[in-house]
């Protein structure tokens, strides 16, 4: 860790999930190349499908990548497909083991763009599902980050006030959202969008290094 923890030690953390607790760079992309192709929509790259992330859930993607409204039913589409997909998804690694630490230390939730519902199929391929009882989809807030709606739904539902709360993810987007929200913002150093630019509280170089800060303070 680059930097110490600020005085206010954080009573909740709340992940991001793509790229910070799972490398899912070839399921999620996949999972919505496929779907589209099979709804007759151009075909993208990865790159491309990474680069509408800021979206937010699968149904704003998919309306972008389509150009046009999507259905329900294509929407269920691509869960189907992306359930297939998760076979590829691994965990980060050393994430197991801070959340061994972690959860005997504070609450814990995840708060993701992705929907609810492809949150729980990641989750549970990267076996961290049971680590996590909350979880906060895209599909379920307004405003996708950097708005701040999805970590203050995530800490009221943990009952801390999102000033108590340290918020971990690798993109720029997500450290935008918690310093909106008032948590403190931890740039995930190891995430495949992680900026060295983008302004944070603390960069963590692994995910270990929020538990032994934590377990010292």
């Amino acid at each position: 860790m680059r930097e110490p923890l600020p005085d206010r030690s954080p009573s909740a953390v709340v992940w991001d999930m793509d790229g910070t607790l799972i490398d899912s760079s070839s399921a999620v992309p996949d999972a919505f190349i496929e779907t589209v192709t099979a709804l007759g929509g151009a075909v993208h790259s990865r790159a491309e499908v990474v680069a509408l992330y800021s979206l937010g859930p699968p149904r704003a993607m998919l309306s972008r990548m389509l150009e046009r409204p999507c259905r329900d039913e294509e929407v269920d589409l691509y869960h189907e497909i992306l359930a297939r997909c998760a076979a590829q998804v691994t965990t980060c690694p050393g994430v197991e083991a801070a959340l061994d630490r972690l959860r005997h230390l504070v609450p814990m939730a995840v708060f993701t763009g992705a929907s609810r519902r492809a949150a729980d199929i990641l989750l549970s391929a990267a076996g961290l599902r049971d680590h996590f009882p909350v979880v906060v989809g895209g599909d379920e807030i307004e405003r996708p980050k950097p708005d701040p709606q999805g970590i203050q739904r995530a800490c009221s539902l943990l009952r801390v006030p999102t000033g108590a709360c340290v918020y971990v993810g690798d993109a720029p987007t997500d450290l935008e959202a918690a310093r909106r929200a008032g948590a403190l913002a931890a740039a995930a150093g190891w995430g495949h969008l992680y900026d060295a630019s983008a302004r944070a509280d603390l960069v963590l170089d692994t995910p270990d290094d929020l538990a032994a800060r934590l377990l010292t303070a």
